[in-house]
Parts: C-alpha cells; sequence; structure tokens
C-alpha cells in the first residue's frame, strides 16, 4: 500500500494522474505480473492523459463559449442548408487554425450560424488550441471600457495570445471610427499568428459597406477575408432553433445536431 508520504509527495508534485493509476495498480491483481518498465509506461500514460484533459477542460472553461455542449458529432447534413461534410471534415482537422486561416460563417437568423462557430471551437479545444469567444457587441463595449480605464493594452495582449477567436454576431453593431481602428489593431495583431472566425448575418460582400470609413474597411478586410474559409448556411425552412429538443424543467437547453 501507498504511505502517507509518497501520496503527499505524490500531491505535492500534482501528479494526480499517477497517483490514482498507481493506487488503481496496487488493487488489480493482474498488473503485478507485469514487468517494472510495463507499470511504470502505463503510469506515465496515464498522468499525460490526465494533464491532457485538465488541459481541454481548462480551454474549454476559458473560451466560455456560448454553446459550450456544441459539437461536431451531432451536426445535422440532412436538411438543406449549404453545410458539405467535406468541408466540415477539413475544418475538424485544425490545420487552418495551424495555419493561421480564418473561417467566415453567414446566414440569416435561425441557420445555426452561433451553434456551428462554437461546435468548431469546441474541436479546437479538444485538440489543445486556446480559444476565446466574443458577441461584437460585448467586445466593442469592452473595448470602450478599457480605453477610459487604462487597460486597452492589455486586453489587446490578452485577445492577441489566442489562438482562435470567435467573433460572433459580425454586423449587429454600429462602429465609431474609434472602435473600426480597434478592431484593425485586434485583426493585425492576428496575422500569421491566430485565426479568427467570423458568424455574421451578413453576407460577405457587404462587409465593406458596414465597415463603412473605406480605408479601414479596406485593412480589415484585407486582414479577414485573404487565406479565409467560407460558409454560408441557410435556413431549412424552419429556424435551427425551433427543431431543438425541448430542455427538461430546470436543465439548460441543448441545442442538438443544428
Amino acid at each position: 500500500m501507498l504511505t502517507n508520504p509518497t501520496i503527499e509527495t505524490l500531491k505535492a508534485l500534482k501528479l494526480y494522474g499517477l497517483l490514482e493509476a498507481l493506487e488503481e495498480q496496487q488493487c488489480t491483481p493482474s498488473t503485478q505480473s507485469l514487468s517494472f518498465e510495463e507499470r511504470i509506461g502505463l503510469l506515465i500514460d496515464r498522468e499525460r492523459l490526465y494533464r491532457d484533459n485538465q488541459r481541454r477542460t481548462r480551454l474549454l472553461r476559458g473560451a466560455r463559449l456560448k454553446f459550450p455542449q456544441a459539437s461536431l458529432e451531432d451536426v445535422n447534413y440532412k436538411a438543406a442548408r449549404g453545410l458539405e461534410k467535406r468541408q466540415i471534415a477539413q475544418l475538424a482537422t485544425g490545420e487552418w487554425i495551424h495555419r493561421a486561416q480564418n473561417l467566415l460563417i453567414t446566414g440569416a437568423t435561425g441557420s445555426g450560424k452561433t451553434w456551428l462557430a462554437c461546435a468548431l471551437a469546441q474541436q479546437s479545444c479538444r485538440q489543445g488550441h486556446s480559444v476565446l469567444y466574443w458577441r461584437m457587441p460585448r467586445l466593442i463595449e469592452q473595448l470602450r471600457i478599457a480605453h477610459g480605464d487604462g487597460s486597452y493594452i492589455k486586453f489587446l495582449k490578452m485577445l492577441s495570445k489566442a489562438e482562435l477567436i470567435v467573433l460572433d454576431d459580425w454586423g449587429l453593431t454600429a462602429l465609431s471610427g474609434q472602435d473600426r481602428a480597434d478592431l484593425l489593431e485586434i485583426l493585425d495583431d492576428r496575422v500569421e499568428s491566430g485565426s479568427t472566425l467570423i458568424a455574421s448575418q451578413l453576407p460577405v460582400d457587404t462587409w465593406h459597406t458596414y465597415l463603412g470609413e473605406p480605408t479601414l474597411a479596406d485593412a480589415i478586410l484585407d486582414r479577414l477575408v485573404h487565406h479565409s474559409h467560407r460558409i454560408e448556411l441557410k435556413v431549412p425552412g424552419e429556424s435551427m432553433r425551433k427543431l431543438q429538443p425541448s430542455a427538461q424543467a430546470g436543465a439548460s437547453p441543448r441545442p442538438e445536431g443544428r
């Protein structure tokens, strides 16, 4: 049996996965027939798995996704909504994030843009990438606050460290000149170093008009649209929100297969 000093040492070293595996080995007679090297290998594998799971949990918690349970396994391809299995499978590999490419998801209200964006973001977290989810109205508000309290540079640095940023509800908020300049700063920091996922009701070809000031609009779109993947969703007759199952009393709704 493990002695208390050994247990406390493993806890102090934060080797919780190894500790659990070691305790299991002691309670499993079949492991006693394994060689020392084999048992050590199993212990190390468990510790690595434990750390990987802990990291994924931290990344998902830190992403603050609107739909944290959204999963690519639940994507509904049956409805006529413009989704291609090949494209989703390609995006699921995460190669676009490794290459610091962007993803632009557009479609009318109820087409499932936010859910799909969260499913792709969750997949990125599972692959070990850091993700931040922001609704554009909240991001603009936070940027204005940061200008006022002196935390602007610190806030920009925090955003730049995320390997993927999801900007939802792009196009819903009227932008001032300072807002456009802030967006340019955020996107410029991500050129060749991070990916941006945009979810918007507005078609991409209307974004220049939405952004307003031509010079800044050109600069922002140059950093967004080039080297980007696109998904144009359609509403399959009825809003995807209406197709989700009803939540049980007292439970949060889980939008399945959107």
